[in-house]
């Protein structure tokens, strides 16, 4: 099946399993499977082995594919929020579904920082290695260290990085780079084409691909944030990454009709969406949404009879929560959450699939509160927002924000096929890259 194909299903006939939130962020698509129950060596260039053959070798406790679905910034309060505006009081994610569940400590190693940023807290679940604030697939000393991605890699899996970030951003780049500092994008850039070599990177963040004065697809200074343009220092990407065999895409349409085994899309100057306060120019319309990349990128790297690793990240959820913005966190949330659905969806073809929802860190300190006149709400990082209405009732909510940063509460995980077991109940992150591990190669392949 095409890329082409996905999207022509995605039209045609939607997630059946969460229509609602498909709805609302306007795309889907369909592996034709319904969804679980609920408890609670090659390095190659470009050429896959085609088959999606359920054997292989791997027995019911091993992980052929593994979709980690990352909420950036979404606290145990957010998923919540994402939860009660979308189904109401009694209504269930798709997240909440799966059949184990669990929560994960967030600290990092950072010597000035209490509280863990995005960079720390990907590389802790990529790595299985605490690091400092910044840090990017390296330890507290600065020293690389092997990522699940690359270990997925070097196995012969094909393998993808998703963000509606920069997909050089901290979280991709946690898995598939190894940068001191998280700002260095186009070295990561770089370090994916020379290095990592993921078959599908798909994000935003064109400006770190081009150098200075080459404007690429998007245009440099535009109207919506003249601050934007191109800014890399490893010369021109785009063209390397098609040297390498890459299908180089730039918008929904290119995507649509694209074709081959390796795929970069690029799909904004920055992330994929204008980060503001509520009316001053926040957007959240990303030119293709979070749950069609993803079905992009499952088309590709489903080909390869080895199996895959799959990151997908929906950053908006931080980024609004960054700007006590609710609204558009609880429309990020909902995109992530119709994205969860296609993966389970995915699952219930591919049984050897292991899924998992994590959040690196919370942000916002968010309160889910009654609507109260007198009720103190603050001002800026700590306004209240709302209300909000709650689905199926004549109730409403207000959302008060405790700070315009992070917060070192922890984060939920779910997760469900082979080796989900060891991603149930208090662990620390560290946990889960080891768990995620485990499943992989459960007779040491490593």
């Amino acid at each position: 099946m095409t890329v082409r194909t996905t999207f022509l299903r995605a039209g045609a006939a939607g997630l059946t399993v969460l229509a609602a939130a498909a709805a609302s962020v306007g795309a889907s698509a369909s592996f034709d499977a319904e969804r679980h129950g609920t408890h609670a060596g090659d390095e190659r260039g470009h050429g896959h082995g085609k088959g999606h053959g359920h054997g292989h070798g791997y027995g019911k406790d091993r992980a052929r594919n593994v979709i980690f679905i990352q909420g950036d910034g979404m606290g145990l309060s957010t998923r919540e929020l994402i939860r009660i505006a979308t189904e109401g009081k009694d209504g269930q994610l798709a997240m909440d579904t799966l059949e184990y569940a669990g929560w994960t400590a967030t600290d990092s190693v950072d010597p000035d920082d209490a509280v863990t940023d995005s960079a720390a807290g990907a590389t802790a679940f990529s790595t299985g290695v605490r690091t400092f604030n910044g840090g990017v697939g390296v330890d507290a000393d600065g020293n690389p260290v092997t990522t699940l991605l690359e270990r997925a890699k070097r196995s012969g899996k094909a393998t993808g990085l998703v963000s509606t970030a920069q997909v050089t951003d901290a979280s991709p780049a946690a898995f598939g780079a190894h940068v001191v500092d998280r700002y260095d994008q186009s070295e990561i850039a770089r370090q994916y084409l020379e290095d990592s070599r993921p078959d599908v990177l798909l994000g935003g963040g064109e400006d770190f691909w081009y150098p200075a004065g080459d404007p690429g697809a998007w245009p440099d200074n535009p109207a919506e944030d003249p601050t934007e343009e191109s800014k890399g220092t490893e010369g021109n990407l785009v063209e390397r990454a098609q040297e390498l065999g890459y299908t180089h895409v730039s918008d929904a349409e290119g995507l649509a009709a694209a074709d081959g085994d390796r795929l970069l899309g690029l799909f904004a100057n920055e992330e994929m969406f204008q980060q503001a306060n509520e009316g001053e120019g926040d957007v959240y319309s990303p030119e293709v949404p979070l749950v069609d990349m993803a079905a992009a990128a499952l088309e590709v790297v489903s080909q390869d009879r080895d199996g895959f690793f799959l990151f997908l990240e929906e950053e908006a959820i931080d980024e609004f929560a960054h700007r006590s913005n609710a609204t558009r966190t609880i429309e990020a949330g909902q995109a992530l959450e119709a994205t969860v659905a296609l993966a389970l969806d995915f699952q219930k073809k591919h049984r050897d699939t292991l899924v998992l929802v994590v959040g690196d860190h919370a942000t916002g300190g968010v309160a889910i509160e009654n609507v109260d006149d007198e009720d103190e709400s603050g001002a800026g990082a700590t306004a209240e927002d709302g209300p909000f209405p709650v689905p199926g009732t004549d109730l409403e909510f207000t959302v008060d924000w405790t700070t315009g940063g992070h917060t070192g509460e922890a984060t939920p995980i779910t997760a469900q096929g082979p080796g989900a077991r060891g991603l149930g109940g208090a662990q620390l992150n560290t946990d889960v890259h080891d768990a995620v591990l485990r499943a992989m190669f459960p007779r040491g392949r490593r």
